[in-house]
C-alpha cells in the first residue's frame, strides 16, 4: 500500500533552517511528480511546492520562493524541503503528498517557528 512518512519537523527560531523528508513507498516513486503542501491553524492547506519525477521541473508558492528548496532522490525514494529564513508565518503542519488515482497524504510533521 501507498505510504508516506514525513519527518525533520521541529522549532525553530525566525531566520533559522530546517530540512523535511518524506519517505515514500507502495508505488513507482520516480515516475511520479511530489508535492509538499502545508496547514496553518485555522486556514486551508495551501500547496508549498512540486517537483517532476525527474527533479528537472519545479514550482513553488510564492510566499517560499527564494526561501524554500525542494528536491528528490529517486534512488532513496524521498523528497526533501530544505527550508531556510523561516519566519513565524511559516509555522504550520507540512505534508507531503503524491497523486496517483487519488490524493495520497502522510501523517505530516509541524513546524513551529518563533522566538
Amino acid at each position: 500500500q501507498v505510504q508516506l512518512v514525513e519527518s525533520g519537523g521541529g522549532l525553530v527560531q525566525p531566520g533559522g533552517s530546517l530540512r523535511l523528508s518524506c519517505a515514500a513507498s507502495g508505488f513507482t516513486f520516480s515516475s511520479k511528480f511530489m508535492r509538499w503542501y502545508r496547514q496553518a491553524p485555522g486556514k486551508e492547506r495551501e500547496l508549498v511546492a512540486v517537483i517532476s519525477n525527474l527533479g528537472d521541473n519545479i514550482n513553488y508558492a510564492d510566499s517560499v520562493k527564494g526561501r524554500f528548496t525542494i528536491s528528490r532522490d529517486n534512488a532513496k525514494n524521498t523528497v526533501y524541503l530544505q527550508m531556510d529564513s523561516l519566519q513565524p508565518e511559516d509555522t504550520a503542519v507540512y505534508y507531503c503528498n503524491v497523486r496517483l488515482l487519488r490524493d495520497y497524504w502522510g501523517q505530516g510533521t509541524q513546524v513551529t517557528v518563533s522566538p
